[in-house]
């Protein structure tokens, strides 16, 4: 019984550390579209300038790293999602992921 416990607090620990992951993933990857692509096509924003997009907009980047790194975020929430749905986590266990 105890054993079991352990695993399952090492399955939520892994979670932790791809959610932390995926969400450096999404920032660095904003990042690299601010400094080039729209540096490139001279957009600029204002203070108080609201930018915001939809998921996909990765996908479509001009620059292969952003590609890249989005292609390996998704495959981190999609084991994330398997994870979670092969284990019987309580909600209380998984708000971290909220």
């Amino acid at each position: 019984m105890k054993s079991k416990k352990k695993y399952k607090k090492e399955l939520l620990k892994s979670l932790k550390h791809l959610e932390a992951a995926e969400s450096a993933s999404l920032r660095v990857m904003t990042n690299l579209m601010l400094l080039k692509e729209m540096k490139e096509n001279n957009i600029k924003f204002k203070k108080g300038d609201v930018f915001s997009f939809e998921d996909d907009i990765f996908d479509y980047s001009e620059d292969k790293n952003v590609r890249i790194l989005a292609k390996l975020r998704k495959k981190t929430m999609k084991a994330m999602q398997k994870l979670v749905e092969n284990n019987q986590f309580k909600d209380k266990e998984l708000k971290f992921l909220a």
